[in-house]
C-alpha cells in the first residue's frame, strides 16, 4: 500500500502541478475564456487512464493462463519502464517545468485556445497512463484489489490538495528533494516489478528456470504473514526467488540506481558552480 500511496502522489503531484500552472498562466495574461479547455483535456485524460485501467482489468477474462501470464510480464516490465522514465524525466524538468508549460501554453493559445486542450491532454495523460500500468501491476502482483487502489487513491487525494495549496501559495515544498527521495525509493519498488514480470514470463513458458531457486525463506517468511504480505505489497518481494528473477532484480537496479546517482550528483555539481535557488513549489508561477 505505502508503494502505491507513493505513486499516487508523486504521479498527482505531477498533474496537480501541470494543471495548476496551466491555470495560473492563463489567469495571469488575463485568458480566462480557456479555462475550460484546459479543464476539457484533463477530462479527457482522466477518462482515458480509467479506459486503460479497465481494458487492462477485464479485457484478459477468457484468455488460456498461459496467455495472461504472458500478457501479465510484459506488462509489468512496461509499467517498470515507465516508471523509469517518469523518475529521470521528472528529475530534470522540475527546474524548469513552469517556463516549459508557460511555452506550450503561448504556442498553443491563439483563438478560442482549443489547442489548451492537447496541452493539458497530453501532459495529464502520461501521468495517468503512468499510473493505471503501475497499480494493475501491483494488483496482480499482490493478488487483491482493495490496498492497492486505495493506497493509490488516497496519494492522489493528497496531492490533489497539495497541489491546489500550492497553486495558493499557502505550502512551499522543495521538489528537488521530493522527487530525489521518492525517485530512489521508486527505483527498488519497479525492481521488484520487474522480477515479478519475469516471474510470469516463466509461468507462461516464455523464459525458463521457473524451478530453479536463488533462495526460498517461505519458513522465516511465510507468504501470509503480515511481514510476508507487507514485503510483497512493498517491494513485491518473493519468499521463493527463482535466478533469473534474482537477477533481473539485482541488475536493473544497480544499473538504474547507479545512473540515478551519477545524475543527481551532476545536478548538485552543476548548480554549486552555477549557484540558484532550489526548485521549490511556493506557488505555481
Amino acid at each position: 500500500m505505502l508503494a502505491n500511496f507513493l505513486i499516487g502522489l508523486r504521479e498527482g503531484l505531477e498533474a496537480a502541478l501541470v494543471v495548476g500552472i496551466l491555470i495560473a498562466y492563463v489567469v495571469k495574461i488575463g485568458r480566462r475564456d480557456v479555462l475550460p479547455r484546459i479543464w476539457l483535456g484533463v477530462g479527457l485524460a482522466t477518462l482515458l487512464a480509467l479506459g486503460i485501467g479497465c481494458v487492462l482489468t477485464f479485457g484478459a477474462y477468457g484468455l488460456s493462463f498461459e496467455a495472461k501470464e504472458l500478457i501479465g510480464g510484459l506488462l509489468s516490465i512496461v509499467a517498470a519502464g515507465f516508471v523509469t522514465w517518469m523518475i529521470f524525466w521528472m528529475l530534470r524538468t522540475a527546474r524548469g517545468l513552469s517556463r516549459e508549460l508557460r511555452t506550450e501554453v503561448d504556442n498553443h493559445l491563439t483563438g478560442a485556445g482549443w489547442g489548451l486542450v492537447l496541452v493539458a491532454f497530453l501532459a495529464v495523460g502520461r501521468e495517468g497512463i503512468e499510473t493505471a500500468l503501475f497499480i494493475w501491476a501491483a494488483v496482480k502482483a499482490t493478488g487483491t484489489t482493495a490496498l492497492p487502489l486505495a493506497g493509490a487513491g488516497i496519494g492522489i487525494a493528497v496531492a490533489i490538495v497539495l497541489g491546489y495549496l500550492i497553486y495558493r501559495g499557502a505550502i512551499s515544498i522543495d521538489l528537488t528533494k521530493f522527487f530525489t527521495y521518492s525517485g530512489a525509493f521508486l527505483i527498488i519498488v519497479a525492481g521488484g516489478i520487474v522480477a515479478y514480470g519475469v516471474h510470469d514470463l516463466q509461468e507462461a513458458g516464455f523464459l525458463p528456470g521457473l524451478q530453479t531457486l536463488l533462495f526460498d525463506v517461505s519458513a522465516a517468511i511465510p507468504p501470509d504473514s503480515w511481514y510476508g504480505t507487507l514485503l510483497k505489497g512493498v517491494f513485491n518481494f518473493s519468499p521463493a526467488t527463482t535466478v533469473l528473477e534474482g537477477l533481473a532484480w539485482i541488475a536493473y537496479v544497480a544499473t538504474v540506481l547507479t545512473v540515478f546517482v551519477r545524475t543527481v550528483r551532476g545536478q548538485r555539481d552543476s548548480r554549486s558552480v552555477s549557484p540558484t535557488s532550489p526548485a521549490t513549489a511556493t506557488g505555481v508561477l
